[in-house]
């Protein structure tokens, strides 16, 4: 399969080609940057509850090293293409670049249907998938994390799997990890809360304040119910959440720690008694400061995006607006903070994890906070430079800004051979 044949992969290449142009990238380093170093197939077999073997085909993209191991994480879902892990390994490499993070980008994945699987079933599938890998991941190689259908627990198993093959407990290998076996305080709502500091730098420049402020949240999971929580701890109003099951609205704000505890009970928002039912179009369009759109990739595109009614979005999902959304968006002068630096907590916490592992120290939240907060806020300020300095938009700043960054690494080291 070609990579071009996922939409999502060209969008991202387009991404790319466009900031490039903007910061005047040597034209051979970008032709590099444009494909993966790496693309693993492998298939897995797996002995079913009923005692029938199925085989599962898992990916993992590597796409760059040259600022260090490969980082990123592992998806199990049903629609999964190896187009759509070389898109997001792609853009986990300038993810990192942008925050300065001595890290590369990589990205996994599993074609299966998670919620179809028994715990043993799922365990049985990582482990197997974790072996196939082999010496394709490792702590000074690359680097997994969890992904949609992935959590913790699943960490746990890639862990102890590696770890019985190499011979010693190597907590280095991945990250998001329970904290028990060397997983970091702080990591679990990493991403959410990265969510949250950038859209308080983003209300900064509208002369805005968090507090007071309204916001709607599309996707309830990890991401989501975190940005949620933390946004309405300090203030904020959220109008409307969404999940698979649908979505809820309250003009007046819901009450986020207690639709958490709904969802605790029920698993899905869906039948929440203080919140009137909304679909995810009318929720899309809803007139707010702030939305945060942490679900999957696609969701606004140029059929929908003329009817955006917020003043900020935050991009807490991995490409959620496509290349002809955000431009509308920008003639819109709604100002968008794109995936690569809204949803950059969870990398940057990662990569503490990575390190602590190492070191065999461990800090507190309050220190893996405020160490994320500064990396986040700081990589923040550098692509509003860009912005103003380009005159261009969020996106294609904070693209520029980690290319640049990228080009001068590939260039001091070279090509190898020459």
């Amino acid at each position: 399969m070609d990579y071009n044949e996922g939409e999502f992969f060209r969008n991202s290449i387009k991404l790319l080609e466009d900031a490039a142009n903007v910061v005047n990238c040597d034209p051979n380093v970008l032709e590099r940057m444009k494909r993966p170093k790496r693309a693993i197939i492998v298939s897995i077999p797996v002995r079913m509850d009923d005692y029938r073997v199925k085989v599962f085909t898992g990916y993992r993209v590597q796409h760059s090293s040259t600022l260090g191991p490969y980082k990123g994480g592992i998806r199990y879902h049903q629609d999964v293409t190896l187009s759509e892990v070389a898109a997001l390994a792609t853009l986990m490499t300038f993810k990192c670049s942008l925050l300065n993070l001595p890290l590369g980008g990589g990205k996994g994945g599993v074609r299966v249907d998670p919620t179809q699987l028994s715990r043993t079933e799922k365990q049985n599938l990582t482990r197997r998938y974790t072996s196939e890998l082999g010496t394709a991941i490792g702590p000074n190689v690359d680097i997994p994390a969890p992904d949609m259908g992935t959590d913790a627990q699943t960490m746990a198993w890639i862990m102890d799997t590696y770890s019985q093959e190499v011979g010693y407990a190597q907590p280095g290998v991945v990250t998001g990890k329970p904290v028990e076996i060397g997983g970091s305080l702080g990591r679990t709502g990493a991403t959410g809360l990265g969510v949250v500091f950038t859209a308080e730098k983003a209300l900064e420049h509208r002369k805005m304040k968090l507090e007071g402020t309204t916001m709607v949240v599309q996707g309830f999971g990890n991401v989501g119910t975190h940005a949620a929580l933390y946004a309405h701890q300090r203030g904020a109003k959220i109008l409307a959440v969404s999940d698979v099951s649908g979505g809820i609205h309250d003009p007046k704000g819901l009450d986020i720690p207690d639709l958490l505890r709904y969802v605790a009970e029920h698993k899905v928002v869906k039948g929440y008694p203080k919140a009137e039912p909304i679909s995810n179009e009318e929720l899309l369009a809803l007139k707010c400061d702030v939305l945060a759109p942490c679900a999957l990739e696609n969701v606004i595109t140029h059929e929908n995006a003329g009817k955006i009614n917020a003043k900020i979005i935050v991009e807490g999902a991995n490409g959620p607006c496509t290349n002809e959304a955000s431009k509308i968006l920008h003639e819109r002068d709604v100002l968008t903070i794109p995936d690569i630096l809204a949803n950059g907590g969870g990398v940057i916490v990662s990569y503490f994890e990575w390190v602590q592992g190492l070191q065999h120290y461990f800090w507190t939240e309050d220190e893996v906070n405020a160490k994320m907060k500064l990396i986040i806020t700081s990589a923040f300020d550098k692509v509003w430079e860009l912005k103003q300095e380009k005159k261009v938009d969020m996106r294609t700043a904070a693209m520029g800004s980690a290319v640049r960054r990228l080009e001068r690494a590939m260039l001091l080291r070279g090509l190898y051979p020459r």
